[in-house]
């Protein structure tokens, strides 16, 4: 679903308008969704690169993809290596990378269990505490994080460094601005931003999806850093601040409306749930979490809308009515070429229906490609087989990844 937000006098320049792109957070399926969308964005209209933007904001899932794009990394491109894994070989996004054990978090934690042990045993026998007290002292052996992000890191600093590219903000040709919360104060720390480029953008995007309890805190200069969403959702404020005359953004999580709900397509590989009570605590709790999340994003648009009044906002975001992307599972990666079509095809038909959204970038001299749009066998991602070795390899990682989500207990809308 695409929003419009208005604004009280047009750009200047048609043709020329300062565009920034806001990417929201939202694990693996976000990034999936983003890229689909972005795919169909960029070749539906007319005048965009979304390589050469003035301006890119990234926050977690979404960090990892406009860090890509300031790098002049194509949404196709973007497709290939994340989707497709038919890229060049240092750019195919192996699946593997997620699923890391995170052993030296274990280790860390494991080394602090024989001092918690008599720490606890002398408060329970001599101070005579209670058991909930010596139980929350040994809470502190637990890890921060299942999985590593460190593999991730690494991934991307070999992307960065290659010709054409940078691992540093301050070499990039556009603003890139990518948004981690430092953990001990709560605040929101976005680097890009003066005293805070001579982060590596590897190791910012990493902070800024460190996902609590799915990935430990990364620490920066003696400081700890998690997912960037904790705070807020786009934290545009940044880009606005320059003048921007457009800003488009993109969320991928939304709340489900039941009430109204579609079918799903006829290859989607959910079941409908008439209501989400039916589905258990993991649909309960997904609705709960983007429910919070989309509150905070409306209101932190009508803040903007107010301050930056100058400034045309398009937002892009999955029908609210459209179980398909509900209900699949946000840490899955094994159907990420169902996922990404779905979101590439679901947002060529919102430009194509949506006058507003026509009109709005229509003002900065954008024009829809309605042979395009109209063109119905047009399609994201094709069936061509893995090119190279490494292709091959993750194909089959891939498939076992499948097969192993078939036959464990299926839980609909984990989020």
């Amino acid at each position: 679903m695409a929003q419009a937000r208005s604004s009280k006098t047009p750009s200047t320049t048609a043709g020329r308008s300062r565009i920034g792109l806001a990417l929201a957070g939202g694990g693996p399926l976000g990034a999936i969704y983003e890229v689909g969308a972005l795919c169909a964005l960029e070749e539906s209209v007319k005048g965009l690169d979304l390589t050469d933007c003035h301006g890119y904001i990234g926050v977690s899932a979404g960090g990892f993809l406009a860090a890509g794009l300031a790098n002049g990394v194509t949404p196709r491109e973007l497709c290939a290596s994340f989707i497709e894994n038919t890229g060049d070989v240092v750019d195919v996004f192996e699946p593997a990378l997620l699923l890391k054990p995170a052993w030296r978090e274990f280790g860390q934690r494991l080394r602090l269990l024989p001092g918690l042990l008599a720490s606890a045993g002398w408060e329970l026998a001599v101070d005579k505490r209670s058991m909930s007290g010596v139980l929350e002292r040994l809470g502190r052996v637990l890890p921060t994080g299942v999985f590593s992000n460190e593999a991730l890191e690494r991934q991307l600093r070999r992307q960065f460094a290659q010709p054409g590219r940078s691992n540093d903000f301050r070499e990039l040709k556009h603003r890139l601005v990518l948004v981690a919360t430092q953990l001990d104060s709560g605040q929101a720390t976005a680097f890009g931003q003066p005293g805070f480029d001579h982060v590596p953008i590897s190791q910012a995007v990493q902070a800024s999806a460190a996902l609590p309890g799915l990935f430990p805190p990364v620490e920066i200069d003696g400081r700890h850093y998690v997912d960037g969403a904790l705070k807020k959702t786009v934290h545009a404020t940044v880009l606005l601040d320059e003048g921007l005359d457009l800003l488009i953004c993109l969320n991928p999580l939304v709340p489900f409306d039941a009430t109204h709900a579609g079918k799903p397509d006829a290859d989607a590989r959910i079941e409908k749930i008439p209501r989400l009570v039916d589905g258990g605590l993991p649909l309960v709790l997904s609705q709960t979490f983007r429910s919070l999340i989309h509150s905070r994003l409306e209101l932190g648009l009508r803040g903007y809308e107010r301050s930056h009044p100058d400034t045309d906002i398009l937002l892009f975001e999955p029908d609210h009515r459209d179980p398909e992307m509900f209900l699949a599972n946000t840490f899955s990666y094994s159907q990420r070429r169902h996922l990404a079509e779905h979101a590439y095809q679901q947002t060529r038909a919102l430009l194509r229906s949506d006058a507003a959204v026509r009109a709005k970038l229509e003002r900065h001299g954008l024009l829809l490609n309605d042979a395009l749009l109209n063109d119905k066998t047009r399609v994201l991602v094709g069936k061509l087989p893995p090119r190279s070795r490494s292709g091959r390899a993750v194909q089959k990682l891939d498939a076992t990844l499948t097969e192993l989500e078939r036959l464990l207990p299926r839980l609909p809308g984990k989020a």
